[in-house]
């Protein structure tokens, strides 16, 4: 299915758009299987887990911008769908205030985003204090003037699948960083950012979590550790233990990264952790390489979900027969945006049934936006 739809209010336009699969097929799986942007095609797809999906996947293309995002919520799904509905629609008006699309816009915007769901969680205070322990991992990508943004908070993961030296063979190189305390880097930071508490990163059976609480240090929203004081009201801590914190454990600030597109760079894979848990970058890659393009996302979660039935030593079918809930003991939420980059003029010419401009003309929006789940 697909939509002619306006930039104002984009946070009124999203809803799940896509195919769910027919008997005998994994009621908990959608997907889209290809759908034009400005420099090539694009797929997306989406499993669930959890009794809530908490994973939120979005492209939004015209014919000079495409922009695409993984939102990954932990603690419950509010934080993911409120980005999925709020940061693109920032993104727009930003950039079309600043002249077009840039890294400071990109800071601006999900400072804009964080900002507002600490208003949300403001309001919702007396009736639900719990939501300050809600929090959404956040992966944007942009493409623009052949140029590719990538910013990223908490651990889905972007990378690219580029051409090998030999013509034959592709490569993967990782985009994003992944902001989680698995990775030795981010305690080190941690450590240098928090030197007089020897406790700021701790290990529990096995697994690193700040505080013992929580393994990314980045997100859009956990505000009561960012904001000491929603911690220690006694309102809060009727729904969730006393954490005595003397400043902020975590932050909203993403890493950006720009790319020039060369001939070389192929396509992108971005996805939420459940995907990268099972596959390594270079099996995702050469999956994609290898495969047809049509239901390239949905090949690539039926990969994961395969690789978990394995090591659990059971078969693939039986996780697709499984209920959500139940299901997240073998594998987390799985979101899937694969983005080819074909690198030739007039594929723009796809998207345009008339010509329009994206700074305030329509776009096509594809989400897979599972809300009522």
């Amino acid at each position: 299915m697909r939509r002619r739809l306006c930039w104002h209010p984009v946070h009124r336009c999203f809803g799940w758009c896509g195919a769910r699969g027919g008997a005998g097929a994994d009621g908990l799986l959608w997907h889209t299987d290809l759908k034009p942007h400005a420099s090539g095609d694009f797929s997306i797809a989406v499993v669930q887990a959890n009794n809530s999906l908490e994973d939120q996947g979005q492209v939004l293309a015209s014919p000079s911008t495409t922009y695409f995002g993984v939102f990954d919520g932990h603690g419950g799904p509010e934080a993911s769908r409120f980005v999925n509905n709020r940061i693109f629609s920032h993104l727009h008006e930003i950039a079309s205030e600043q002249g077009g699309l840039s890294v400071e816009v990109i800071r601006k915007a999900f400072n804009a985003t964080e900002e507002e769901f600490l208003q949300l969680v403001k309001r919702s205070w007396l009736s639900r204090p719990n939501i300050a322990s809600v929090g959404s991992c956040c992966l944007v990508g942009a493409i623009t003037d052949n140029v590719l943004y990538v910013a990223n908070l908490g651990d889905s993961r972007a990378v690219l699948g580029k051409q090998g030296s030999d013509g034959r063979s592709v490569v993967a190189e990782r985009l994003s960083r992944d902001h989680n305390v698995a990775e030795e880097d981010v305690r080190k930071e941690l450590a240098e950012l928090h030197p007089d508490d020897s406790r700021i990163v701790l290990c529990n059976r096995g697994v690193w979590r700040i505080k013992g609480i929580i393994q990314v240090s980045r997100s859009i929203g956990d505000v009561y550790l960012k904001k000491p004081s929603f911690s220690r009201d006694p309102l809060f801590q009727q729904c969730a233990a006393p954490i005595p914190l003397k400043r902020p454990v975590m932050t909203s600030e993403p890493s950006i990264r720009t790319r020039k597109l060369t001939q070389q760079d192929l396509f992108l894979i971005f996805a939420s952790d459940g995907l990268w848990e099972q596959l390594s970058d270079a099996a995702a890659v050469d999956i994609v390489f290898k495969s047809p393009r049509a239901g390239i996302a949905k090949r690539l979660v039926r990969a994961a979900l395969t690789e978990a039935a394995k090591k659990s030593e059971i078969k693939y079918d039986d996780i697709k027969h499984m209920e959500k809930g139940v299901r997240r003991h073998y594998h987390d939420d799985i979101t899937v945006i694969v983005i080819y980059l074909d690198h030739f003029e007039g594929k723009a010419s796809k998207l345009q049934g008339s010509t329009f401009d994206c700074t305030s003309a329509p776009v096509d929006i594809f989400s897979l936006n599972a809300a009522t789940t």
